[in-house]
């Protein structure tokens, strides 16, 4: 091609943007900056837009951007706007995995030896972000009925599974951590698969109804005992399994499902700490259910359910943490 007087030498580049000569070559040579053509003595010139073009590639590299990226849109491949959202993702993504490895490790530092060995075995396997959210997400489905109709699976899951905290904090990032490892404990599934339901269907549909209700209950600060709320949560235990409601299978229930209240009382505890819930949760609802079912029930009647409890978990140093019965 004809050169011009329109054309800039590698040097007046160098010398207009304050870049080295060897930067502009690089640049050049990486196919950033391309030449225009070559003088009579063979030396690179560059096009007019040659200094604007150089500009943007200096002020993108500022930013840590990497050659490959800074190519596809000073070639026009990839718009800035659209540069600009998806490194704000990945800078998000980052700052994520950063705030909650931070949240671990002051998890692990107040804490005794032994506690500490505890706390890494539990916390290490939410370390994987969403990775350890879909974990429980399908830990949750495993439990459940696979007759479940999806929409009332996915409206137990939703109220199981809470997101990873957004700020975490050591007692919200353990809190979390914890959730994992009791819902590897075998009661969950023993008992939401339901196995001794003949309806599955109106079972999980009642306890969320008799949920609402003991929710009610517990906004007003009542303490767990008779009322609408253990009816209906009778009611629909009873009509799960094909049997009349009445105090001798109430108490039969009570007896089955006393081991429930120390396992989920747990789990809902912690749930309440990741999400900062400034209200009961279904989860805790059905705790008061099973409270109010033992505060009420007469014992001694024949055991129609589960009449013992899940092996205990093999469990890490220290045990569990969380609320008692």
């Amino acid at each position: 091609m004809t050169v011009t007087h329109d054309t800039w030498a590698i040097g007046e580049l160098a010398a207009a943007t304050g870049l080295p000569v060897k930067t502009v070559r690089y640049y050049s040579d990486s196919g950033l900056l391309p030449e225009a053509g070559r003088s009579a003595g063979g030396h690179r010139r560059y096009g007019a837009d040659a200094l604007e073009r150089l500009r943007l590639i200096r002020r993108l590299r500022a930013l840590d951007l990497p050659v490959a990226t800074i190519a596809r849109v000073v070639n026009g491949e990839l718009p800035l706007a659209d540069l600009v959202t998806g490194e704000l993702d990945a800078v998000q993504a980052r700052l994520t995995r950063l705030r909650w490895q931070q949240a671990t490790l002051r998890a692990l530092d107040d804490c005794s030896d032994t506690e500490r060995l505890r706390r890494l075995a539990v916390l290490a396997r939410v370390q994987r972000l969403p990775d350890a959210h879909l974990d429980l997400v399908r830990t949750w489905e495993r439990m459940l009925p696979a007759t479940l109709p999806a929409g009332l699976a996915a409206a137990v899951v939703g109220q199981a599974v809470p997101d990873p905290p957004r700020d975490p904090t050591a007692e919200t990032a353990l809190a979390y951590a914890e959730l994992h490892a009791l819902a590897a404990h075998p009661g969950f599934p023993e008992y939401y698969a339901a196995a001794h339901a003949r309806d599955r269907t109106s079972l999980y549909a009642g306890l969320l109804d008799a949920c609402e209700l003991s929710r009610a209950a517990l906004d007003e600060g009542l303490a767990p005992g008779p009322g609408p709320a253990l009816d209906a949560f009778a009611r629909a235990c009873a009509r799960g399994r094909g049997e009349p409601d009445g105090p001798g299978f109430r108490g039969a229930l009570a007896d089955a499902l006393r081991w429930t209240v120390p396992l989920f009382g747990r789990y809902w505890g912690h749930y309440a700490t990741v999400t900062g819930a400034g209200r009961p949760t279904e989860g805790t609802a059905h705790v008061w259910c099973v409270r109010a079912l033992r505060a009420t029930a007469v014992s001694g009647g024949p055991v129609r359910v589960r009449d013992r409890r899940p092996p205990a978990p093999r469990t890490p140093p220290g045990g569990w943490r969380g609320a008692g019965p």
